[in-house]
């Protein structure tokens, strides 16, 4: 257990993946939860083994108004997050650029980008308000160089880096906004590019005892610094 005050932390994709590992780690550490995902059952495995006051809910962060009802009511019950972690992403089937499907791009757009903008726009202003808190913005090595067949998604992390290191520029002093790269993880999304190569590298869970302790160390001196998980 963590020998600090819990924080509250604010979460996107948390039924699978990255966001998966790294709730059960934050929770195991003594931390609050408060995520967001597209799979209800998921979210109900969540709800039943992670209690009050952890919260999960059935969220699409391409859809403007379900996001901002989600901020509307964990800010009516509770102050601004400590941490405000946009990791909800997608990734296109591998594929040169102009062989992915349009409506393929465009919904990768859609979650990648605007998804992470309407989160920001939904919870900035109480933490702004309150003073402080951290925002991390997942990005990728992929958003640092490039691959072919995934141009898409480095696109949409690429806008990532820009979009986060901007927002560093506007933020009030005692706050931070910071581009991560969580490195390279054996997930779902990974093997959709690597098929079985993906299993050399940590699993999820293994990553997230590393990422939740460094992300939680993160304030407002790493502002504007574009870092990754060591």
């Amino acid at each position: 257990m963590t020998t600090t005050s819990p924080r509250r932390i604010v979460l996107t994709g948390v039924t699978r993946g990255l966001g998966r590992a790294l709730t059960e780690r934050f929770i195991e550490l003594g931390h609050i939860v408060f995520g967001c995902g597209r799979s209800a059952t998921e979210l109900d495995h969540l709800r039943q083994r992670f209690g009050s006051p952890h919260d999960f809910t059935l969220v699409d962060v391409v859809r403007r108004d379900q996001v901002q009802a989600w901020a509307d009511r964990l800010l009516a019950e509770q102050e601004a997050p400590d941490l405000l972690l946009n990791n909800a992403a997608i990734i296109n089937a591998n594929a040169p650029l102009w062989q992915v499907p349009a409506d393929d791009f465009d919904r990768l757009i859609d979650i990648n980008i605007k998804g992470v903008a309407n989160v920001l726009r939904s919870f900035l202003p109480a933490m702004i308000a309150r003073g402080c808190g951290v925002i991390v913005n997942f990005s990728s090595g992929w958003g640092r160089s490039t691959s072919p067949e995934v141009a898409p998604y480095c696109a949409s992390k690429y806008a990532i880096e820009g979009l986060t290191l901007a927002l560093a520029q506007e933020l009030p002093d005692g706050m931070a906004a910071i581009p991560l790269n969580p490195g390279i993880i054996d997930t779902e999304m990974l093997r959709s590019c690597f098929d079985a190569e993906a299993g050399q590298y940590p699993s999820a869970a293994e990553w997230a005892k590393r990422a939740a302790p460094f992300i939680l160390r993160l304030g407002p001196r790493d502002n504007g610094q574009s870092l990754s998980v060591p």
